[in-house]
């Protein structure tokens, strides 16, 4: 029988946050900065015919958080409700806050629990040495998957050391 034989090394790197990002305007700035200042000097590239941006975001989600609390303030209920973009996240935790029925359902009123509400977001790069790597943004870490050459992840890490809310 034939052996598989290594045909190349990808590696992932992990950078823990001290604090979550603060919120949604803050992760999104973030990320959007990525995409239009394009900080790694990532490159166009082709497959299949079709021209791709030298970064790209792949996937997003936002996750809304509710606690309903009684006249006690004691928490009687919790609702978490998962957005694919940032505008259906905005419109969704005022539609739930505004929904008196599902309150009157829960025995309590209805309040954000902004600091348990979950971010996330994956950007594909291309790098000039032909590598497609990904960022992914989360509130509490970034990483960066499916790289081989440590200088794609000595460009992140560089970047990400100026953005304060990455510390």
């Amino acid at each position: 029988m034939a052996d598989f034989v290594q045909s190349n090394v990808t590696k992932s790197a992990v950078r823990e946050l001290a604090s979550p990002i603060a919120d949604v305007t803050t992760f999104n700035t973030i990320v959007q900065s990525v995409i239009t200042d394009n900080p790694f000097a990532c490159v166009s590239y082709m497959t299949a015919g079709v021209t791709h941006d030298p970064v790209e975001k792949t996937k997003e989600g936002y996750t809304v958080k509710i606690v309903y609390q009684d006249a006690m303030a004691k928490t009687v209920g919790s609702l978490s409700d998962k957005f694919a973009t940032i505008a259906g996240f905005d419109a969704g935790a005022t539609a739930i806050l505004a929904d008196t029925a599902l309150s009157t359902a829960h025995g309590g009123t209805a309040a954000r629990d902004s600091d348990n509400e979950t971010f996330s977001a994956t950007l594909k790069c291309h790098d000039p040495n032909g590598e497609l790597f990904m960022v992914n943004f989360g509130r509490e870490r970034v990483s960066l998957t499916s790289y081989s050459d440590d200088g794609i992840r000595t460009k992140v890490e560089t970047w990400a050391d100026t953005v304060a809310a990455l510390a």
